[in-house]
């Protein structure tokens, strides 16, 4: 197994990477139906290994110059079937120091608490290791479940942003949520 970079109690977080393609794969393949409703249309190639891989090592060279972090979460008793995905997107320095969360729970595992599980770790090592300020993650209305799963691990809404992704075709509202780090960040980096 890849070593995670951290856990939780229930789930170990993975660095994004290629070796992790077919694991990945295996993820959308499954779920591809069940998240269909509130992900954008992707192409034939993006539910392969082979795009998989290519995506991972986006993901790679995206963390290694420090603009996003995404993580395949497996559980401890099976570590090579992936069961979920967190992502600190768009990381912005500066006077912003924030970022756009993204997470994704395997259908099976829905409403048994994994997704606040994630959510609230992920945004945890985001606070703890990046020192953002903000994690901010956009949820379509109708998604209740991701909202209450946000909500659960402390995000709380700022506003509603129009017509904000495009999702499954069409164009959906998003619900603005927010989480700040009660700590003051560490202002040389």
């Amino acid at each position: 197994m890849t070593r995670y970079v951290f856990r939780s109690r229930r789930l170990y977080y993975l660095a994004a990477g290629p070796g992790l393609a077919e694991g990945a794969a295996a993820f959308y393949r499954r779920n591809r139906e069940a998240f269909g409703p509130f992900d954008p249309i992707q192409p034939e190639d993006f539910f392969t290994a082979d795009g998989q891989r290519e995506r991972l090592a986006w993901d790679l060279a995206q963390a290694e110059a420090g603009r996003s972090f995404r993580f395949l979460l497996v559980q401890p008793g099976h570590p090579g079937k992936v069961v979920g995905l967190a992502g600190l997107n768009e990381i912005v320095r500066g006077a912003f120091q924030s970022c756009f969360l993204s997470y994704k729970i395997d259908h099976t595992l829905w409403g048994r608490g994994y997704g606040t599980e994630a959510i609230a770790a992920v945004t945890a090592w985001a606070f703890r290791t990046l020192n953002l300020h903000r994690v901010e993650a956009n949820i379509m209305p109708r998604n209740l479940a991701s909202r209450r799963a946000a909500a659960k691990a402390g995000f709380i809404e700022e506003g509603l942003a129009k017509d904000y992704l495009k999702i499954n075709g069409r164009w959906e509202d998003h619900l603005h949520m927010v989480r700040r780090n009660e700590e003051e960040p560490d202002e040389s980096r």
